[in-house]
């Protein structure tokens, strides 16, 4: 678990380098619908992880519910400070390993009381975050600009990024 994490803390942190590198306009782009283009897509992944992060400690890593989430993303600007908000999150999700697997029970997003293993929110939480880097990269090509390369964000890249 602290590999997968560790590597989604790695491929978030170059997919929002790539997207600092692009025109203003490509945070508007989308694949199929326009509500879910790539500044709201880039800013669905971490601000999700930090309501993962504390969901799954109890600590705030970012904010906490009944607080404002994190500031949407409107300009190639405001991705420095997502960046840095990305990497908080995500080393919180990593901290998150040492705790007891347990069953946490909390109200979802349908108001519902319903029971999840911390492994599970966690699991998640990659899973989440490499789904929707993939939309991201549809939504970029689909519009013409150059989306993230898949095949350098795996955990082959990584490792050998990381372990060289």
């Amino acid at each position: 678990m602290e590999r997968l994490l560790a590597h989604m803390a790695w491929a978030n942190q170059k997919t929002i380098a790539h997207l600092q590198t692009l025109p203003e306009n490509s945070l508007a782009a989308f694949a199929t619908n326009p509500e879910w283009h790539a500044a709201e897509i880039i800013y669905h992944i971490v601000d999700s992880a930090d309501h993962y992060a504390f969901r799954i400690s109890g600590i705030p890593a970012l904010t906490k519910p009944g607080d404002p989430c994190i500031d949407n993303v409107k300009e190639i600007a405001d991705l420095t400070r997502l960046k840095e908000q990305a990497a908080i999150v995500d080393k919180a999700l990593l901290e998150c390993v040492k705790l007891e697997d347990i069953q946490i029970e909390f109200k979802n997003y349908e108001d519902k009381m319903v029971k999840r293993w911390r492994s599970t929110i966690l699991s998640q939480a990659i899973h989440h975050a490499t789904e929707h880097r993939a939309q991201l990269a549809s939504a970029l090509e689909a519009k013409g600009f150059a989306p993230m390369d898949l095949d350098k964000l795996d955990l082959w890249a990584y490792e050998i990024e990381t372990e060289a």
